[in-house]
């Protein structure tokens, strides 16, 4: 999909709407959303278990999301249309003059501004857990961790423009966010937990499974990085791309694939007549990994489309998200009193601060 330029899209400011050049539209957007979701924010201003067991989703969603929007800038070849960073070219902030088509330009530009709205839903998050009272440490810490989380992978999104997108740097930007994603779903578990013990609700085999699927699933994400790397989308024409043989590669992330889903077959046995949550879990992870293998395996036959790439982005999001709600699935915490916590179902804590 990478579109040569030519003489007549050169600026991003080429495209115009209502008179006003994209990038604007897509800065009047970032500001807009910004401020819709701290005015939706005023709903946990009084945090309840409902409201941030929404916003905990939404730090997921948007977390995950980032990637693919990620691999949308690099199918289109427009990973060097905003070439310098934190200014988007050497004299601006925004996509003027960036010796990149327009459309490039605006899809790197906005991949950039969608941060903000990232890391918008992270501080909400830690506001809320901010006024929670009593307030839980584990919550807290998680909390602080996500919007650092976010703000880490925008300094590594940097270090890939400066590296020109070598694929060492775009795996690593990929990953980190993935890592993100893992506090957001841990933090988005917590949040429905009372502060207490951790309990197993499944037999010892069928939790030490689920904890090998998480690094086993992370070292699948990060063989796809490689395939990635070695592949053709590298994000603009002259990115430099990694040496290795691509059937090599291929097969080898293929073969990990397989052993995720030998692992969610076990995990489906473990369980079946274990509890609802940990059978349910198993086999959503199966059905994501099947979907995902039929993705792969027609990406590799048809030569890596750049609409299938883009969609076997957010499978792999999908299937981690899998792994972690199985992980999470296994155990649960319990008041220190041996009961399940949920009777304040409706309020985290007695009530908040008030201002």
């Amino acid at each position: 999909m990478h579109v040569e330029p030519g003489p007549a899209a050169l600026a991003a400011d080429d495209i115009e709407i209502l008179s006003l050049p994209l990038w604007a539209w897509q800065v009047a957007f970032a500001v807009a959303g910004v401020v819709a979701l701290v005015l939706l924010a005023r709903t946990i201003w009084h945090p309840t278990t409902r409201t941030l067991r929404w916003w905990a989703l939404g730090n997921v969603i948007v977390n995950a999301g980032i990637a693919v929007t990620g691999a949308t800038v690099r199918v289109t070849s427009s990973g060097l249309g905003c070439s310098e960073w934190p200014r988007c070219t050497e004299d601006s902030f925004v996509p003027v003059d960036t010796g990149h088509t327009a459309w490039q330009a605006a899809i790197e530009f906005g991949n950039r501004t969608l941060t903000f709205l990232v890391l918008a839903v992270g501080v909400i998050v830690l506001v809320a857990v901010l006024r929670m009272r009593p307030r839980r440490r584990d919550l807290t810490a998680l909390a602080v961790a996500i919007p650092l989380g976010v703000m880490g992978q925008a300094v590594v999104g940097g270090i890939t423009v400066w590296s020109r997108l070598h694929p060492a740097s775009v795996a690593a930007h990929f990953l980190l966010s993935m890592v993100v994603v893992v506090l957001t779903m841990a933090f988005y578990v917590r949040c429905r937990e009372p502060q207490g013990v951790l309990r197993p609700t499944v037999g010892p085999a069928a939790r030490l499974l689920a904890t090998a699927l998480v690094p086993l699933g992370f070292v699948l994400l990060t063989a796809g990085t490689v395939v990635t790397g070695t592949g053709p989308h590298g994000g603009d024409i002259d990115a430099p791309r990694w040496g290795f043989d691509m059937v090599v590669v291929a097969r080898t992330h293929s073969l990990l694939a397989w052993a995720t889903s030998v692992g969610a077959v076990a995990m489906a046995v473990l369980t079946r007549r274990g509890p609802a949550a940990a059978r349910r879990q198993s086999l959503l992870l199966i059905a994501a990994i099947v979907a995902q293998g039929t993705i792969g395996y027609v990406q590799y036959f048809t030569g890596l489309p750049e609409w299938l790439v883009v969609l076997h982005v957010l499978g792999s999001a999908v299937v981690w998200i899998a792994i972690l709600r199985l992980y999470f699935a296994t155990a649960e915490r319990v008041a220190p009193d041996g009961g399940a916590g949920n009777a304040e179902d409706t309020r985290l804590g007695a009530t908040a601060a008030k201002a």
